[in-house]
């Protein structure tokens, strides 16, 4: 290639002559090529697709010179006549050459292409330029791809690092203007310096990709270790040049002693990358607590991001099919360079020496057994997906975090089982026929199998290609004086190994591995004086409840776990009965402020069981409040239906300033879900009765203070991304004085231009009423609330500042009209679209139907300033069937507000692109 860099442009101008060697025993038509810069060309590509899946808005609102491109493409053959292409609308980041002759097996042929690569910035993906006016390059000319079971394999990019390129060798000639140096993983045999510009020719062997880096002024660093060159940018500011080097020298090393000799003379181990995949866990602790020292936190964010480098520039693996090998290699070693060189750092760090902290599982526990609590994370959601899924059906936070570190523990568990080494051993022999020819996933197995006389096709089977949950627990235990016997309980079905501790005192004293092959096996072992049990003590298998693992072998010893007080938060400890408690403070216009204590069990991993209970004191009322619940989760791990949810809650606070609410809600919810688990298409069903007992109040003078008791029905369908949102929602209510059902129907679009439009049409019918007041009548503007669901803080309030809180919900009007309500239907439609930015312009449109009535029509509109949707909103009306509200008395006290103070619902915000 001769590439022309322009830096003003941020383009570059590319002459390629590519010869493709057909070694395959195809005779071919075509040849694919990846072009994965056009990926960033607009936004309906498979990139800009997953950015919206993941509620990434900078891309689909970037301006038309911050995306990619590549433009002005021609082909000419070996005879100078040009040749077809195409790209198709569903995946323009790959062409399709048609060869004028077939190229039969071991046969050449040459191609000229001329084209224009425009860059995009790196905002999106770190790749890309820079505000500095430098280029951190990647996938950005044109390549062929991959080529095996006769055909090319087709990948679109999607941001997940895993371009399918055959193996090429590289020659380029790089032209960048002066005062710009070039940082690069090939081979630079020269570079000539011309008045306004330097030539770099660079070049390459046996490869699948490399990095590039245009900069005004270098911010890489060059180490030599041996016969390796390290060019690296990874910051750390507080760790001096000789450390770093130390550090460097110390890492290369390990990763040729465990792993195999680096291919290549140079690797590149940038910032970007480490940004790209960082050490979560590490990166995710605040600054000033820095539980770690600097050396340390410098060697782990380098170590992670050389191994990252190190495999994917030399295994000739399908990255995106095959993913979970370069994952576990990775994190396998990883693990085993702490268990080398830091075997006593805790996952916390320092903080575990902390007095405060030391009563935390979450500060006791080992450094590298966070790597299975983030797997847990997700397999408690059940959310887990298999190891061995394609990288692009990965849900965001098993792609980038558990399905990660599962394939290391899984790596770690087999090794554990075989001994002898015998998964570092074949590793590094697989490393070492990488060199010499494309591998596959089966040369792994078939390395793996050949060095153990072991049976592991269960490793295969069950750990790397399902979602099989493991979980043991021991059943009758039989011990005398000098032996154990026991069964062990398989609640799950699954056939793997397992291994069994003896502890006394608590030390080991005896392991042993089980391998059970039916149902409640048996097992005996000299005892050894241990005075416990525990299965998978040091929690090699990948277990989905540590909690059932051990027994008590002593006298008379009670087996249910100790009651441990906890303050805030902490990890799932299996060896007690955790009870966190967390201060809390609420509010509402009648309670006043809330103080009080919650007690539950909610621990960083989800639990079947949950209880959570709030007691409090209303300071206003000078009475006690609070809320409570208990939660049974039911997971199912093969079906649509993938959770059950039972709970049975209850609250009691004030509804008016001298009477207050008590609020009984047994529920059941059902989750559905789709095949694909990154489809964004959500499901549920709410079945619940509601008991509501409220007392009778001088100020609240409607008739309907009664006792009463609804049964609800609800059922979700909703379909969200960052560039578009669809719902659909149903509610029956049924009570002895009235029934009533409604639906609900919801779009949100977000355009190119940073415009928004959103439509909300709400219907809803009486199909029987015998009250005798609007209590619980459809509500044009702000619902009356008997089922207490809002987050009301004066839901009684008629007027003043209170009055104007505004919650999205039945005929949803902002302006108060004079028939505020319907008791026989109601039907609405309300919808807003942007001006500029986060002001919008909006309109509400609907029919009320009450008794003995006509029919009435409405309408209102005005301005919505949508600070953050959902969350913080102010309404300020212009026009309605009122008249031109801005012109009348009292304007203040018609401007309607949307706060929402939950942490929880803030925090959703964050989780939807992970989950």
């Amino acid at each position: 290639m001769f590439v022309e860099v322009n830096t003003v442009e941020k383009t570059l101008n590319i002459q390629q002559e590519l010869t493709f060697f057909n070694e395959s025993n195809d005779t071919l038509t075509s040849v694919t090529l990846n072009d994965w810069n056009n990926a960033y060309a607009n936004v309906n590509t498979p990139l800009a697709r997953r950015f919206s899946d993941e509620f990434y808005r900078g891309f689909h609102l970037a301006k038309e010179d911050e995306r990619g491109s590549t433009k002005n493409l021609t082909i000419i053959d070996a005879d100078k006549l040009f040749l077809s292409w195409i790209r198709t609308d569903e995946n323009p980041d790959i062409i399709s050459v048609k060869l004028r002759e077939k190229l039969a097996p071991n046969q050449k042929i040459k191609l000229q292409l001329t084209y224009t690569a425009k860059i995009p910035s790196d905002a999106f993906t770190k790749f890309g330029y820079n505000a500095t006016g430098g280029m951190n390059l990647k996938t950005w000319y044109l390549t062929p791809a991959r080529y095996e079971n006769h055909s090319f394999t087709k990948y679109s990019n999607a941001n997940l690092d895993d371009i399918a390129n055959a193996v090429s060798d590289i020659d380029i000639n790089l032209k960048v203007p002066k005062g710009f140096e070039v940082t690069t993983d090939l081979n630079t045999a020269e570079t000539i310096e011309k008045e306004n510009h330097s030539i770099y020719k660079l070049s390459g062997k046996n490869r699948t990709n490399f990095s590039l880096f245009i900069e005004p002024k270098s911010s890489f660093y060059s180490y030599r270790s041996h016969d390796l060159e390290v060019i690296t940018n990874v910051k750390e500011d507080k760790v001096g040049v000789k450390k770093q080097a130390y550090a460097i020298d110390c890492i290369v090393n390990y990763v040729d002693g465990l792993i195999g000799k680096y291919p290549f003379d140079k690797i590149v181990v940038s910032q970007a990358d480490y940004e790209r995949n960082p050490f979560y866990g590490l990166n995710q602790l605040p600054s000033f607590i820095s539980p770690f020292t600097d050396e340390f936190t410098y060697e782990i964010k380098f170590l992670k991001t050389y191994l990252n480098a190190y495999l994917k520039n030399s295994l000739r693996l399908d990255s995106r099919k095959d993913s979970w090998i370069y994952d576990g290699i990775q994190v396998y070693a990883m693990m085993k360079y702490i268990d080398e060189n830091y075997p006593n750092t805790k996952m916390l760090g320092s903080a575990s020496t902390f007095l405060l902290l030391k009563s935390y599982n979450l500060t006791n526990l080992d450094f590298n057994q966070q790597y299975s609590y983030f797997y847990m994370l997700m397999a408690r959601k059940n959310l887990d997906q298999p190891l061995g899924d394609p990288k692009n059906s990965l849900i965001k936070f098993n792609e980038q975090i558990a399905s990660k570190y599962r394939a290391g523990l899984s790596f770690r568990y087999l090794d554990k089982f075989l001994g002898h080494d015998v998964v570092t051993n074949s590793i590094r022999q697989f490393y070492t026929e990488n060199k010499e020819k494309q591998v596959y996933r089966n040369d792994f197995e078939s390395i793996l199998k050949s060095n153990t006389d072991k049976n592991i096709n269960w490793f295969f089977n069950t750990i790397i290609d399902s979602r099989e949950i493991i979980d043991f627990k021991f059943g009758d235990v039989i011990k005398t004086k000098d032996s154990i016997s026991f069964s062990l309980k398989n609640r799950t079905g699954v056939i793997v190994p397992v291994p069994v501790y003896g502890i006394s005192k608590g030390e080991i004293v005896f392991k042993k591995w089980l391998d059970p092959q039916v149902a409640d096996s048996v097992f005996s072992f000299e005892r050894q004086n241990a005075d416990k049990i525990v299965l998978n003590y040091k929690n090699e298998v990948p277990e989905y409840n540590l909690r059932n693992n051990w027994k008590s072998l002593k006298p008379f010893f009670p087996n249910n776990r100790p009651i441990k007080f906890v303050f805030m938060k902490d990890l799932e400890d299996p060896y007690y009965n955790q009870v966190l408690y967390v201060p809390t403070l609420g509010y509402n216009l009648y309670d006043g402020l809330i103080p009080g204590l919650r007690l539950h069990n909610k621990t960083i991993l989800d639990k079947p069981f949950i209880f959570d209970v709030n007691p409090a004191y209303s300071t206003n009322a000078k009475t006690l409040s609070g809320s409570g619940s208990v939660v049974v989760n039911q997971n199912y791990r093969n079906s649509a239906l993938y959770n059950v949810r039972y709970s049975f809650s209850g609250s009691y606070f004030h509804y008016a300033p001298d009477a207050a609410y008590l609020k009984i809600n047994p529920t059941v919810q059902l989750r559905f879900r789709e095949k694909d688990f990154r489809d964004n298409k959500k499901q549920l069903i709410l079945l619940r009765q509601v008991f509501v007992n409220r007392e009778k109040s001088k100020i609240i003078t409607d008739k309907s203070t009664e006792n009463f008791s609804v049964f609800n029905a609800k059922y979700f369908n909703t379909t969200t991304e960052i560039t578009k949102h669809f719902s659909f929602s149903s509610d029956l209510q049924l009570a002895s004085k009235f029934g009533k059902m409604a639906a609900e129907v919801e779009y949100r679009k977000l355009f190119e231009n940073n415009r928004q439009i959103s439509l909300r049409f709400y219907a809803g019918s009486f199909l029987y009423n015998k009250t005798n007041s609007d209590y619980f009548s459809f509500a044009l503007d702000r619902p009356t609330d008997y089922l207490f669901d809002y987050g009301y803080y004066g839901r009684s309030e008629s007027s003043g500042f209170f009055s104007q809180q505004y919650i999205v919900a039945e005929g949803g009007f902002k302006s108060k009209l004079s028939i505020p309500y319907a008791n026989q239907w109601i039907t609405t439609v309300n919808g807003s679209y942007t001006i500029w930015n986060w002001i919008e312009a909006y309109g509400d449109v609907g029919f009320l139907k009450n008794k003995s009535q006509n029919e009435k029509f409405v309408y209102d509109s005005g301005i919505r300033l949508n600070l953050v949707p959902d969350y913080f909103e102010m309404y300020l009306p212009l026009y309605s069937s009122n008249g031109w509200e801005i012109s009348q008395g009292n304007y203040n006290e018609k401007i309607r507000f949307v706060i929402t103070l939950s942490p929880k619902i803030l925090i959703n915000l964050f989780n939807r692109k992970w989950f």
